[in-house]
């Protein structure tokens, strides 16, 4: 026998009471999630889908939103939302004016609210201001100070766009040189 001749390894036989060690599982790497410090819990389904200020926030200038708006932090000075619904949480507390399509209150507003459908102040809010709306609801509990301006929704008439008319053809005079002096006169 030679040094240089393998032995052929073979598994030793484990013994039947001991199983078979499962196979590593492999290593997933997750992203790591941002937290909010404040969980947040808006009072309809419809407010989840809302762009937040959340109640640890405060803003002071002008907000502009082309979506939903639940405001449940501090803000002084406009928040605009022409086309979409601004709530102000049970944490809201808002100097400011609001011009939005939907207004729900929870919490407390002090400025003007201008609305082109409804305005909705729930129990425990508090408004100071005037109300320019078509349609409002005020619950029992509710505080609020100031007048209300019913509006009727303007209705939205079509108007009939122009129907293009083709052109007409122009019509086109020659001058000839002697066509273009003064009036010609005749006499007797």
């Amino acid at each position: 026998m030679s040094m240089w001749n393998k032995k052929e390894d073979t598994p030793a036989p484990r013994p039947a009471s001991v199983p078979p060690a499962p196979p590593p599982a492999p290593e997933i790497k997750k992203e790591p999630t941002p937290v909010s410090s404040t969980p947040f819990r808006a009072p309809d389904a419809e407010a989840r889908n809302a762009a937040t200020i959340g109640k640890s926030v405060r803003i002071v200038g002008q907000i502009f939103a082309k979506e939903d708006l639940y405001v449940d932090g501090d803000v002084e000075g406009t928040i605009e939302s022409q086309e979409n619904k601004i709530t102000i949480g049970p944490n809201g507390r808002v100097q400011a004016s609001i011009r939005a399509r939907d207004v729900i209150i929870l919490g407390q507003v002090q400025g003007n609210v201008e609305t082109s459908d409804k305005v909705d102040i729930r129990k425990d809010a508090k408004l100071v201001g005037d109300i320019t709306t078509a349609r409002i609801s005020i619950e029992d509990g509710a505080l609020f100070k100031g007048s209300i301006d019913i509006k009727k929704p303007e209705p939205k008439v079509s108007t009939p766009t122009p129907v293009a008319t083709p052109p007409r053809p122009v019509e086109t005079t020659s001058h000839t040189p002697a066509n273009t002096g003064a009036a010609a006169t005749t006499t007797r």
